[in-house]
């Protein structure tokens, strides 16, 4: 795929299925790259999201132009409406996540110190130019085995002015292509230099005058991964046409816009303590933006909150897509029951994140069981679980990744 700002855009039968799946993988991978160009002062990253935002908006308006197509009755409309919806929401987040990485590419204004007031836990991702004479070079990710001997996985690859999304093992690096790596910082580290034959070194990071840096960081990357979270619920909940689901990104959306909230007022008492007030405006654009996809993904569930239900299309486009969101249920008694994710080591194992528990309660608050139903019982949802937490029978499991690791899920959980 390939789209550049200003070419003319012009009706073709395209499959509205594949339009939106690439649309939900583009969605995804630009809130990841526009923060970390962000959190790691990646001028390379940056660009590379302005790049992915000028391919979403091509899709976006094949995909208005096919819907525009197939509606010919009222009934027919009723149920593209939430089709056009989700197009727009994703379209919003790409508009975003372009902001965000405006926010290093113009020098909107950020603390010089940010990056040493990064949490420990954020992953380092890294955008590298794969050298000819590489040891990866003309060779299939499977046969490199990146991500298991390193930790380290390839999100992306730019080939000129083509998109691989998600590559798989059968994917071949090329001379020339640039390519957008996530994992942990050693594990980058060691992978960029093999790729670029350069050494991969941060930007200096000052000590801040600002106070309490640390934890304004902290709460936009808890946005961010918020929103993050309720993307990917939203299209959960579109794919299982699960109205609790809905309920749960709308939740989080009301959580994200109280932390903005909060940081808003942080940013305020910062700029009366800093001589140059300016140097904090850009993270009070990142705020703006992280609050925008949480409304997006809030606009992606919005017709399964409503009872209109998903439309077929979209299920099967967010199904088909490279990343799969899957639901599984933990059997009494399988590998799983009683296990913590940390145990497991379901992330090492099967290659997919859990994102969401959904748990049968009784009426005194313990998990019901297998089948999980109780008339005086409710539903809990435990969102991003730690790795500490100890899964059970009865349990669903809300996970992404690829489809051979959802095979390996079920059959744990099986």
């Amino acid at each position: 795929m390939n789209g550049r700002d200003g070419d003319r855009v012009e009706y073709e039968p395209v499959s509205v299925k594949e339009v939106l799946g690439e649309m939900k993988d583009i969605a995804e991978l630009l809130i990841d790259l526009s923060y970390s160009s962000v959190l790691f002062d990646s001028r390379e990253l940056a660009a590379e999201v302005l790049e992915l935002e000028s391919e979403m908006d091509v899709l976006q308006l094949r995909a208005r132009m096919s819907l525009v197509m197939a509606g010919r009755s009222p009934e027919e409309a009723e149920q593209l409406a939430p089709i056009f919806g989700i197009v727009g929401a994703a379209e919003k987040i790409s508009d975003a996540a372009g902001d965000v990485a405006k926010v290093v590419l113009d020098d909107v204004g950020l603390p010089t110190a940010l990056r040493a007031s990064l949490p420990d836990p954020v992953e380092t991702l890294a955008r590298a130019e794969l050298a000819a004479d590489s040891a990866y070079a003309g060779r299939t990710l499977g046969a490199i085995n990146l991500e298991t001997e390193t930790g380290v996985r390839v999100l992306a690859i730019r080939r000129g002015d083509d998109w691989v999304l998600n590559p798989d093992r059968e994917t071949t690096l090329r001379g020339g292509d640039a390519l957008l790596l996530r994992g942990p910082d050693d594990g980058v580290q060691g992978v960029y230099e093999t790729v670029t034959g350069e050494a991969f070194e941060h930007p200096e990071a000052p000590e801040s005058p600002i106070e309490d840096l640390d934890r304004a960081v902290e709460t936009v990357v808890l946005m961010k991964n918020m929103s993050e979270l309720a993307v990917d619920l939203a299209y959960g909940s579109v794919l299982f046409d699960d109205p609790e689901l809905a309920r749960e990104v709308s939740e989080l959306e009301v959580e994200v816009d109280a932390l903005q909230s909060r940081f808003e007022a942080w940013a305020l008492r910062a700029a009366a303590e800093v001589d140059d007030p300016v140097t904090i405006r850009g993270l009070l654009h990142i705020a703006a933006s992280t609050e925008v996809i949480s409304d997006a993904a809030l606009e992606i569930s919005e017709g399964v909150l409503r009872g209109l239900g998903s439309h077929p299309v979209v299920q099967a486009a967010v199904e088909d897509s490279d990343e799969i969101l899957v639901s599984v249920a933990v059997e009494p008694g399988s590998d799983l029951d009683g296990q913590t994710i940390r145990e497991e080591a379901l992330r090492t194992t099967t290659g997919m994140l859990v994102i969401a528990i959904r748990r049968q309660t009784d009426e005194n608050g313990e998990p019901s069981g297998a089948g999980g139903s109780s008339d005086d019982g409710e539903t809990d949802w435990l969102l991003t679980p730690d790795p500490g937490t100890t899964l059970r029978g009865g349990d669903t499991l809300i996970a992404k990744g690829t489809r051979t690791g959802a095979e390996r899920l079920r059959g744990l959980a099986g």
